[in-house]
């Protein structure tokens, strides 16, 4: 196949049967139009990340921007929001897929985000056929039959459709405009949003979408003015595009209000993106003396630094009218032990209980099963409400609760062996183009894999990072733990009938991520440049 594309852009990878339907020139001059404009100060503000860096490893903590100080003084609220989008009690997520897709509509739930980003493996095939599905979804066209003959199709009543680009950090290898590589966030919006903006528009439910990994007001002031040019472009008015930004790294809480402010056109409020939050404390503070956090099973949302975040991100949201989303639990029902599947379900009614009461909105599920469960425990406190804008969340919140990071221990051979046992199996199924992984009852994405590697990183290198029994975590221990817990990795892989072929090599990136002397940024970076 052999597209005809505007000057100056190129696509590297292979051309499947109907990719032509979303890489149109008119699609891709889109593209190309928003990468010359705005491609500049994304390298900028990625630049000022490694600043901001620098000068946290130098002990700089931290703090409120004082330049800043008049938007959070200020009498502002963010613009009134559709009706599609006032009551998203229980959102569910999960990537691109057909049947995921189909089964997300048909869940139960308020609102779906579909996701290119942590729970999707960014293979080229997946981006393209995944825009390709949410195409036909939006038409509701969309249908999937399975290798038993049994047809998956859209029920009547579905959820509201939000969807997540990839972060900034993230390129789209595989396309260029004038040499360069495009952003995967800025391909992946532009794409979906040129095809289905107006289609959107006009039954009822605009473009929604979930902006990631944002660490300062900037990155959102650049969301919002590629927001702008697009619906220019299309001729929609300003403000028809609506985005929730997950709070999953530690600076950008010191900047929630800034962050409603710069995209208050187009805000749809924040959600509390936990797992990732944890990566980014560890991430962040990785160099500060002292700093090391106890196993992950120990970081839950009722530590201290957790629950001042949370309850500091309702606060600002709702006192500018704003929807706050809680976060995910990992759990997921467990078919095959009764028992265990009753306490993983009482797992996910204590979370959505808490998230209710303090305030917030709605709250995520990663699996069908669990939408009934969380929406009964926000029917509780909401009652007949959509929602608890209303609700005002008393205290103060700052630097003193969200950088005090406890607790430091324990951390136990079980520990480090699940996290290195989780992060080959994660890694070995994301090469293979599955990013969205049941692991030992829990549903692992890129976020909870960047915990695992970067907790066994800062064990190494930490002079805290003991195991309780009072051996120091070290680089030979990890290498001996990663040879055994890959047999233990490919033997369950095996047992389920798939193919082991990605887990070595995964091994081995496991090492060199967890290993290595200087802390790489980011598990996905490497990731993506060595898969097809």
């Amino acid at each position: 196949m052999t597209l005809i594309l505007p000057a100056g852009i190129q696509i590297n990878a292979p051309l499947q049967p109907g990719f032509e339907r979303i890489l149109t020139p008119e699609a891709m001059a889109f593209v190309a139009r928003l990468h010359r404009a705005f491609e500049p100060r994304r390298q900028e503000l990625l630049k000022k990340r490694g600043e901001r860096q620098a000068r946290i490893d130098a002990g700089e903590m931290p703090g409120f921007l004082p330049e800043t100080q008049h938007v959070r003084e200020g009498d502002w609220k963010i613009a009134p929001l559709p009706r599609a989008l006032e009551c998203r009690r229980v959102e569910i997520t999960g990537p691109v897929e057909r049947k995921m897709i189909i089964n997300a509509f048909n869940s139960g739930a308020d609102s779906y985000m579909a996701d290119f980003e942590d729970s999707n493996s960014p293979k080229w095939s997946n981006q393209i056929q995944g825009q390709i599905n949410l195409h036909d979804a939006i038409r509701r066209t969309i249908s999937h039959t399975n290798e038993a003959g049994k047809t998956y199709r859209l029920n009547d009543t579905i959820a509201t459709l939000q969807i997540r680009p990839r972060g900034w950090h993230l390129d789209e290898k595989h396309v260029t405009v004038d040499g360069q590589r495009v952003s995967g966030g800025l391909f992946d919006f532009a794409l979906v949003f040129f095809h289905n903006a107006k289609e959107q528009v006009a039954r009822g439910a605009g473009p929604f979408f979930y902006l990631p990994k944002m660490e300062s007001h900037l990155e959102a002031r650049l969301w919002n003015d590629i927001f702008c040019m697009a619906q220019d472009h299309l001729g929609l008015p300003r403000g028809t595009i609506k985005a929730t930004v997950l709070i999953e790294t530690v600076l950008a809480t010191f900047e929630l209000e800034e962050i409603l402010y710069e995209l208050r056109e187009h805000s749809a409020g924040l959600n509390a993106g936990r797992w990732d939050y944890i990566f980014s404390c560890i991430k962040k503070f990785r160099k500060i003396p002292g700093f090391c956090l106890a196993e992950r099973g120990r970081i839950t949302m009722e530590v201290p630094f957790m629950r001042s975040y949370a309850l500091a991100l309702v606060q600002a949201c709702h006192k500018r009218g704003a929807p706050a989303m809680g976060g995910m639990s990992a759990l997921i029902p467990i078919k095959h032990d009764p028992a265990a599947n009753e306490k993983a379900l009482a797992g996910i009614r204590h979370d959505k209980t808490r998230d209710a009461s303090d305030g917030f909105d709605g709250g995520w599920v990663a699996h069908p099963g669990l939408v009934g469960i969380a929406m009964e425990e926000f029917v509780k406190v909401l009652g007949d409400q959509p929602n608890q804008w209303h609700k005002q969340v008393a205290g103060s919140y700052g630097p003193r609760d969200w950088l005090d990071f406890q607790p430091e221990q324990p951390i136990t051979e079980t520990g480090l062996r699940n996290n290195i046992n989780v992060g080959i199996h994660y890694l070995g199924s994301w090469l293979a183009g599955n990013g969205c992984v049941p692991i030992h009852n829990l549903m692992e994405d890129a976020a909870t894999a960047e915990i695992s590697r970067s907790q066994v990183w800062q064990w190494v290198v930490s002079p805290k990072g003991s195991l309780d029994d009072g051996r120091k975590v070290s680089a030979d221990m990890v290498r001996a733990m990663i040879a055994e817990e890959l047999a233990r990795v490919q033997a369950t892989v095996r047992a389920a009938g798939e193919d082991t072929a990605t887990y070595e090599q995964a091994a081995v990136i496991f090492d060199r991520m967890s290993l290595t002397p200087e802390y790489p940024e980011f598990l996905t970076l490497p990731l993506y440049e060595a898969m097809e």
